[in-house]
C-alpha cells in the first residue's frame, strides 16, 4: 500500500476501530492541548523566557504548507512562531 495523502487520517481511524471511541476522543483532546506545551518548550530551548503558556493559536492567513505560524501567549509574554518541519523556529516577540 503506498502512503497517499489520506494515509495519516486511515492510521487514525484505524486506531479509533482497535482503541474504542471513548480513548480515540481522549488521543484527539490530548492533541489539541498539545501546541502550547509543545511550542513553549522549543522557544524555551532556543533561549526565550515562556511562563506557564496559556493558549496557543495558528495563524491560517500566515501558515503555507510545510510551514505553521503559531501565536503563542505566555504568562510573561506573547511570540509570534513560525516553524518549517526539523528546523529551529523564527521566533519575534510581539508583547
Amino acid at each position: 500500500m503506498t502512503k497517499g495523502p489520506h494515509f495519516p487520517i486511515l492510521l487514525l481511524l484505524l486506531g479509533a476501530m482497535a482503541l474504542g471511541e471513548s480513548e480515540f476522543i481522549s488521543i484527539a483532546k490530548a492533541d489539541n492541548e498539545v501546541p502550547k506545551e509543545m511550542l513553549a518548550a522549543q522557544i524555551r530551548n532556543q533561549g526565550m523566557v515562556c511562563d506557564q503558556p496559556q493558549r496557543a493559536v495558528r495563524d491560517a492567513k500566515r501558515s503555507r504548507p510545510d510551514y505553521d505560524v503559531w501565536t503563542l501567549t505566555c504568562k510573561n509574554a506573547v511570540y509570534r512562531i513560525g516553524r518549517y518541519p526539523d528546523l529551529a523556529a523564527r521566533v519575534v516577540r510581539l508583547r
